[in-house]
């Protein structure tokens, strides 16, 4: 049962997103590989979501969230990742 609903969720996820779940699982191992307080590699990280999304960051947008995460100031919480993201 928990098979089904994983495999349901990451179906809902690729309906939204049009992303396929190998791809996220590819960036979610890339993410736990990179370091995350070297600015070259954060921001190389942002090109790739950018990129797997089909969306494009704006440059003050991405030097927000490269200055967030290299501090360490990066909320954890989904919520609070949704409103920084969806800020324009």
């Amino acid at each position: 049962m928990v098979q089904n609903n994983d495999s349901s969720f990451m179906d809902q996820i690729q309906k939204k997103t049009n992303v396929k779940p190998e791809e996220l699982f590819k960036l979610a191992s890339s993410v736990s590989n990179t370091n995350l307080q070297d600015e070259a590699a954060v921001r190389q990280l942002i090109a790739q979501v950018a990129k797997l999304a089909n969306k494009q960051v704006p440059k003050e947008k991405e030097d927000q969230i490269v200055e967030a995460i290299t501090k360490n100031n990066m909320p954890m919480d989904f919520a609070s990742l949704a409103k920084m993201f969806n800020k324009k």
